[in-house]
């Protein structure tokens, strides 16, 4: 079942929280919402829902129009963060809620219910936990319940919001795991809120990077990463290191030193210039590629390479992570040199090009 969200709008009286959203999300896509507090991915997902409603826009699954529909015509499954079990029903009874309040012309009998449940038990792995209250449960098991609930009446469209937020670390690995195979067995759309950037680039197929109710990238997780279309994605995915300065010529200015960028921007001025820590290049030699001296006052081994914390040596106030291949672990107080001409330049919220991005554009021009 695809979705298409078409030209959303959405104001909370004069708070404006969706700026004309729009996102095609093919059949069987599992999708991402990610983004901060207050970038406006949950209520998104509400209106997909049905839950709130847009002021203006419209939303379509599989081409019919369900912008007017109540949620419960949408035939969606909606799983919250604080699971919302019925306390005083057993598991079994829980999963079976959906199936036995349909109306009577569509409610299946009483043994293809139990059928139905006893299936989505083994599917879930709670098949022995079946006569258990919510509160004899873990925050994981209570989560697996939830979602066996909403996949009962067989949803056209799976929602899940900050499915795993409230749960511990190593949980929420599990259960990322466990949902991304359930994804791939059963092949349903879905569309999940979070603001976690490993969780959403772990378990979905395309992210959505949302910030103040505008859609910043939608991509493949690894376009994400490696290819931030927004200063504010760069940032927000995180692991980054920022050094402010000037460029002047082909070279970048931090206060009385200086280094080639190994081009000349157009763009003259000051800049934030950003990189990822396996994007430095580093060395224990100097070199054209590595000539900045950095000294390293944290290494932490993570087997075919080392993250390090290394201070520089007098062209720079802050210190910088970098990731240096091989088993060869570097030991605190050692003296290195990182060269950082694989570095993003930005003048405020502008990317600024490098010498190949110049050319590729004056040759499409």
């Amino acid at each position: 079942m695809s979705i298409e969200i078409a030209r959303i709008k959405k104001s909370f009286g004069r708070t404006q929280v969706l700026n004309d959203i729009s996102l095609d999300i093919p059949s069987g896509q599992m999708v991402a919402l990610l983004g901060p507090s207050g970038s406006g991915k949950t209520t998104l997902l509400r209106i997909i829902a049905g839950l709130e409603h847009q002021s203006s826009g419209h939303i379509r699954f599989h081409g019919t129009d369900v912008s007017r529909l109540h949620a419960r015509e949408r035939k969606v499954g909606f799983v919250f963060q604080h699971y919302a079990l019925f306390r005083h029903m057993t598991v079994f009874d829980n999963i079976a809620f959906g199936l036995t309040v349909l109306p009577r012309r569509d409610r299946p009998t009483a043994a293809a219910i139990k059928t139905k449940v006893t299936q989505l038990l083994e599917m879930v792995q709670l098949a022995h936990l079946a006569d258990r209250f919510p509160a004899q449960l873990s925050g994981g098991q209570k989560q697996r319940v939830a979602l066996a609930r909403a996949l009962a009446v067989e949803p056209q469209i799976l929602l899940l919001d900050e499915p795993f937020g409230a749960l511990d670390a190593q949980v929420r690995k599990e259960l990322r795991r466990w949902l991304r195979q359930l994804h791939e067995e059963l092949k349903f759309t879905s569309v999940f809120v979070t603001h976690d950037q490993e969780e959403a680039t772990e378990v979905a197929d395309r992210v959505v990077v949302m910030s103040q109710g505008n859609i910043e990238q939608a991509d493949a997780p690894d376009r994400v990463w490696r290819e931030p279309a927004t200063r504010f994605v760069l940032e927000f995915m995180g692991e980054v290191n920022r050094l402010t300065g000037t460029v002047r010529g082909g070279q970048f200015h931090v206060g009385a030193h200086r280094w080639p960028l190994g081009y000349t921007p157009a763009y003259q001025g000051p800049v934030d210039l950003f990189l990822r820590p396996w994007e430095v290049d580093i060395s224990r030699r100097t070199s054209l590629d590595s000539p900045l001296p950095v000294q390293v006052i944290e290494a932490s081994p993570k087997g075919h390479y080392t993250q390090l914390v290394v201070q520089p040596l007098g062209w720079y106030h802050d210190p910088l992570t970098v990731v240096m291949a091989g088993e060869d672990v570097p030991v605190r107080g050692e003296r290195l040199f990182v060269g950082l001409q694989k570095a993003r330049l930005y003048n405020g919220d502008q990317r600024i090009e490098t010498r190949e991005e110049e050319l590729a554009l004056a040759q499409s021009a």
